[in-house]
């Protein structure tokens, strides 16, 4: 598996055929809650196995050394392989390498334990997206 990470237009547009075929195609997620507009100022992490791009996560920098993680998605054929710890310890160690001081993520519920295993520390209930309830969880790195 090689992980690439990249702020180009044709990883923007890779990331955002791959969330579309999983967002929008197998979650029924509507494609406009998709697309928000901030992938251009995103860094995109892109998986590839045998030169297929198979999975992707976003970082958006915002303000005061914080970072937002979105955007995590790993197309139906390859899940299970580990891809989705790969993406997300790539953005972390980009987040580190920015000098980021924490990064939130808004996860499916069901994915509270996994991303506990990281660091992140469950914070509330956040909103619905399609039928998906999200949670907020935060990652401080000032102290990892």
């Amino acid at each position: 598996m090689k992980i690439i990470v990249s702020k180009n237009i044709s990883a923007i547009k890779l990331s955002q055929q791959i969330r579309n075929e999983v967002f929008t195609q197998e979650q029924g997620i509507p494609k406009h809650l998709d697309l928000d507009g901030l992938d251009s100022d995103s860094f995109h992490s892109l998986a590839y196995i045998d030169k297929i791009a198979v999975g992707v996560a976003r970082l958006t920098l915002v303000e005061n050394k914080h970072a937002v993680m979105a955007r995590i998605a790993v197309t139906k054929n390859y899940r299970g392989n580990g891809v989705s710890t790969k993406l997300i310890d790539s953005l972390l160690s980009k987040a580190r390498d920015l000098s980021v001081n924490s990064i939130e993520v808004h996860a499916h519920d069901y994915l509270r334990e996994y991303y506990e295993r990281f660091g992140f520390e469950y914070i509330k209930q956040v909103e619905e997206v399609g039928e998906h309830q999200l949670i907020q969880m935060v990652l401080d790195l000032k102290s990892t």
